[in-house]
């Protein structure tokens, strides 16, 4: 049960995966959760989230924000990225995820969903059938619930970095 929680791969931040390795393997498409994943809660698309959307185009991949957030706050984050979005999402429910794929014109075997909460974005990209990577989140918690949700995610990533490093050896 747990097992469902984990992700595929993990990174300290989305900033730091290696995406020409994913390209290269044959990824295609790229789902971004948005806060604490790209940028801290509720803030615009700074200058290093937009270098990094633009890189990954330039490279080859279709980009689309899935968030749980309100139209108005995903179209001011891509007011200067001019990316595909899925706002009111319902993750951890498939069919966000799923809209994004079909949105991008690619499959379940060639996307990739990158997002900061196990529970609702690993899970659901899990449930969804996409290969997941998990990153550290960016700044500090400001809701309640995702705070709280944080102390049950230290658990099941405790877990996670056992089964993994056990993996390795």
């Amino acid at each position: 049960m747990i097992h469902n929680f984990f992700p595929d791969e993990s990174a300290d931040s989305a900033y730091k995966i290696d995406y020409k390795s994913l390209y290269n393997r044959g990824y295609r498409g790229i789902l971004f959760d948005i806060d604490n994943t790209l940028v801290e809660h509720g803030k615009d698309a700074d200058d290093k989230a937009v270098k990094l959307i633009l890189d990954l185009n330039k490279l080859g991949f279709k980009v689309c924000f899935i968030s749980n957030n309100s139209e108005e706050r995903v179209k001011r984050f891509n007011k200067d990225l001019h990316q595909s979005y899925i706002y009111k999402a319902g993750k951890p429910g498939r069919s966000g995820y799923l809209k994004g794929v079909k949105t991008l014109g690619t499959t379940l075997s060639n996307t990739v969903f990158i997002g900061d909460q196990l529970f609702t974005d690993i899970y659901g990209a899990r449930r969804a059938g996409l290969k997941s990577i998990f990153v550290n989140p960016i700044g500090k918690d400001i809701e309640i619930q995702i705070i709280l949700k944080r102390y049950l995610e230290k658990l099941v990533l405790f877990f996670y970095n056992h089964s993994h490093t056990k993996k390795r050896k």
